[in-house]
């Protein structure tokens, strides 16, 4: 773990403290900084997703008996699950 001393802006890191739900300086600097690491990884794997040619035609097909699960009596169950 580095050490360092910086300047804060106190306005700033109030607000990032209540944002995080943090109860300490240190504890609200490491989790923005943990927050925007996330952040730029999460930009990365859409990045990757965005990147691959996907071919969803006829994936409604999937939904039905043998390729998924079958959804056909989801309203008659959730009815007689809260007439029970």
């Amino acid at each position: 773990m580095t050490r360092i001393t910086v300047d804060v802006n106190d306005e700033w890191l109030e607000a990032a403290r209540e944002e995080l739900g943090t109860d300490t300086k240190v504890a609200t600097i490491n989790a923005a900084l943990h927050a925007f690491a996330m952040r730029r990884k999460a930009a990365e794997i859409v990045a990757a997703f965005d990147s691959v040619q996907m071919d969803f035609s006829d994936s409604h097909q999937a939904w039905g008996y043998g390729g998924g699960r079958d959804l056909s009596r989801l309203a008659e169950d959730a009815r007689e699950a809260d007439a029970a």
